[in-house]
């Protein structure tokens, strides 16, 4: 099935089997390999994605149900001058990796959610089911949360400049 999608900003034209999932064809047609996959149930995160704005578990979609949308990976985070988005450089500073297989899920979950209200932060409640959406094994979660409420001051400061 002959599919169109944008992603990350460029139009990509695809042939997918209806059965593809939207996690190989971002990593296998695309050849985005950002996208993680880890439990193919949609449990752990890894694979998140941003489809028109909402973060979406990329392993539970199938390609072809995102003909016409826009997508965009962790590839697609950085700047246009591929400086470093706001919660890539909170992720660094708060060293919220160590193995780095679950971060492209949490940085494109914490894009959407800070897109979608840049309030979410101000309830540290709101920022604790965010992190505890998705899985990591080596952190303990702690400086995802400091990384993501680091990032949402730092966007409210440019935006308030």
């Amino acid at each position: 099935m002959r599919i169109s999608l944008t992603v990350n900003g460029e139009e990509r034209r695809l042939d997918v089997e209806p059965r593809r999932v939207l996690a190989d064809a971002l990593r296998e047609d695309c050849r985005l390999t950002g996208t993680h996959l880890g439990c193919e149930h949609g449990v752990c995160g890894a694979c998140t994605v941003l489809v028109d704005g909402e973060a979406v578990r990329s392993c539970l979609v199938f390609a072809v149900q995102c003909h016409g949308s826009s997508v965009q990976t962790v590839e697609g985070l950085a700047g246009p001058g591929g400086e470093p988005h706001p919660l890539q450089r909170a992720f660094s500073a708060e060293h919220a990796l160590q193995c780095g297989f679950c971060t492209p899920g949490f940085l494109m979950l914490a894009a959407g959610a800070l897109a979608a209200d840049p309030g979410v932060a101000d309830a540290p409640e709101r920022v604790d089911a965010l992190v505890g959406s998705n899985l990591c094994r080596c952190t303990g979660y702690e400086p995802i949360r400091r990384a993501i409420l680091r990032a949402a001051r730092e966007q409210a400061r440019a935006k308030s400049e």
